[in-house]
């Protein structure tokens, strides 16, 4: 399909929860206002929440440690079907489905502490968990479903039933709007047709939530919508299993539908409502993936540690050179602050108070970044052994550690579930909503004289209030926020950072105005702040939590103000490039490249690369390859 960019906007747009009826740290962080009172103190969980997730974290680690052989999967790039069965009796398919439905009903909390602790017994087995409850069909049914619907799915998916979310297309990624697999209306049926790229589960998947255009006619409002399809439905054929560079034990396909026929009763919600149920299922559905990012920082720093005190160099272990003790200051202080940013993230999900969308975006988005930093770091601590494969290791005598395979499982969260760099600009869009919903058309090129003139009313009214609180704040008291003593001067600095990144979104967008949308990287920028101020405020109520609560609550002090340190740093930096930059003379750079005035430097190698077409065939019809679908037994 051929949309303009400003359609593909506008399905965007109109997939997106336009109100805001909950309170968001995060959307009130962007505007100036630190509104410490939304996070703490630090929000409990219930006991009984608690007991329920402290069970069943204790059988999980008990069958990851004596049932899931992580290199085994690696080298045979498949999880054994005794291990998905294992897991099905373990429960595990049904940890967020209601105990009404056979599930666990485990906390959001407790179910994000299981993906880690099951992605560090194998990534693979992690990715099959999430993707199954996360975005698979239990979570978009236990929000938009009817009660039909969830009597009829939701058992199947706690104990016996994997789950699959397909929505990418072989030229459709992120811009939704050019969506080509179709749900034709005939009688009490839908018919499918189209072809869906990296279907995650979709290899193995017995239920599949699928997203599909329904043309618009008579009775039929049309548009992009969700649909619960059987896996061996007549006419859906998984044309291949997808292998990757990391992850090799995943469920990936490319799944064909060829004239499936699918029941009205299994559309999810309305006709059109798809992509709104895809974002809102993922506002807690993300937050799976940054649960598995601190997996990965706390088996980083483990291991960081156990090597350094081995390995000497100059007469000294190697953690006590400064070059290597930073990365593993790096280390320590970030897994504390995503595991803040995780579970205070995910304790507001649970709680249901506060509007999560930005906070799980930027818990995504950070997490993402911040492991590939860390698991880059230490391959690079280990030198030419983090390089080296845990089995050639192990074969030559040594300790099996696999971080080269860390490094590889880790980069795919830097793209999938969201991109950063789609991250960033579903973030800034967020960000300046309040922006946006007062200002909107007077900085719109294609509005009206009369649309601009009364929105430059509404516009007056709201800075005249708003621009004048942002130039003074508690940050500027030096006695502000005592009660986090040694702590109190980073979250003065939050406070006050928040308002100097209000003011610069602000004068941005008076200054491009509908441009505004263009400065991509301005905008990843800006986002990048709000995110290390969101980690610094988490930190710092999680180290103040654990000073009254935990035994630890002192070195959890000092890995707060350490990571706040770091993180300043950052921001710093962040800043200077928000107006100094080399932005402009990139896209001169870049109109070069595709114009072909650089083709002579990219001469004198050879170009590996196999023939064939950028983008597969996905035109509709009858599949001519053998079926891949492999139901466990």
């Amino acid at each position: 399909m051929t949309v303009t960019e400003r359609e593909a906007r506008e399905v965007a747009e109109a997939a997106r929860e336009q109100d805001w009826r909950k309170p968001s740290f995060a959307k009130e962080l962007f505007l100036g206002r630190f509104r410490l009172d939304l996070i703490h103190p630090h929000p409990a969980p219930d006991p009984e929440s608690v007991q329920r997730g402290e069970d069943f974290l204790t059988k999980l680690r008990t069958f990851c440690e004596t049932s899931i052989d992580g290199a085994l999967i690696e080298r045979e790039s498949q999880i054994p079907d005794d291990v998905i069965n294992g897991l099905k009796g373990l429960g595990a398919l049904g940890m967020k489905v209601g105990t009404e439905y056979g599930g666990l009903g485990l906390s959001q909390v407790y179910y994000n502490k299981a993906l880690a602790l099951a992605g560090s017994a194998s990534p693979a087995v992690g990715a099959l968990l999430s993707a199954h409850q996360s975005i698979g069909v239990p979570q978009p049914l236990k929000l938009f479903g009817t009660q039909e619907q969830k009597d009829a799915f939701l058992p199947r998916c706690a104990t016996t039933d994997i789950s699959a979310f397909l929505l990418t297309e072989p030229d459709v990624g992120s811009d939704p709007a050019r969506l080509a697999t179709t749900a034709v209306p005939d009688g009490d049926h839908y018919v499918l047709d189209g072809v869906k790229l990296w279907t995650t589960n979709g290899v193995v998947a017995d239920l599949l939530v699928v997203m599909a255009r329904v043309p618009k006619s008579d009775g039929h409002p049309g548009g992009i919508s969700a649909f619960v399809v059987e896996g061996d439905a007549e006419g859906i054929t998984v044309e291949n299993r997808n292998a990757f560079m990391g992850l090799r034990g995943i469920e990936n396909g490319v799944t064909r539908f060829h004239q499936v026929r699918v029941p009205k009763a299994n559309l999810i919600g309305k006709e059109g409502a798809g992509l709104k149920i895809a974002l809102t299922t993922l506002n807690t559905g993300r937050l799976s993936l940054p649960a598995t990012c601190v997996g990965a920082g706390k088996w980083c720093l483990k291991i960081a540690r156990e090597w350094s005190e081995a390995r000497v160099q100059w007469g000294k272990p190697v953690a006590k050179h400064e070059a290597v003790g930073g990365k593993m200051a790096f280390m320590a202080a970030t897994t504390f602050a995503l595991e803040a940013v995780v579970d205070l993230s995910s304790q507001m999900a649970d709680e249901d108070r506060n509007d999560i969308r930005i906070e799980a975006a930027l818990a995504k988005l950070f997490g993402s970044e911040m492991a590939w930093q860390m698991a880059d770091d230490l391959v690079q601590i280990r030198g030419g052994r983090g390089y080296e494969t845990a089995a050639s290791l192990a074969a030559r005598g040594e300790k099996g550690i696999p971080a080269e395979q860390l490094l590889r499982d880790m980069r795919i969260n830097r793209i999938f579930e969201g991109s950063t760099e789609i991250m960033h600009l579903l973030i800034a869009r967020e960000a300046v909503d309040a922006h946006l919903s007062v200002a909107g058309e007077l900085i719109d090129p294609e509005a009206t004289f009369a649309d601009k003139r009364k929105a430059a009313l509404a516009a007056g009214g709201f800075y005249a209030r708003w621009l004048p609180k942002l130039v003074a704040g508690a940050g500027q008291l030096p006695n502000a926020y005592a009660e986090f003593d040694n702590l109190a001067p980073h979250l003065r600095y939050v406070e006050r950072t928040a308002r100097k990144l209000a003011r610069s979104t602000f004068y941005a967008m008076s200054r491009w105005q509908g441009r505004m949308e263009t400065k991509q990287n301005f905008l990843a920028r800006i986002v990048d702040i709000g995110a290390e101020l969101f980690a610094m405020s988490a930190a710092c109520v999680r180290a103040e939590q654990m000073r009254r609560d935990d035994e630890n609550g002192k070195a959890a002090h000092q890995l707060a103000d350490a990571f706040c340190r770091q993180s300043r740093v950052r921001v710093e930096e962040l800043f200077s490039r928000l107006w100094h930059n080399t932005d402009d003379l990139d896209r001169t750079v870049v109109k070069g490249i595709m114009n072909g005035s650089y083709t002579w430097l990219e001469e004198g190698v050879l170009d590996a690369s196999t023939d064939g077409a950028w983008i597969a065939d996905q035109t509709p019809g009858p599949s001519t390859k053998e079926n891949a679908h492999r139901p466990i037994r």
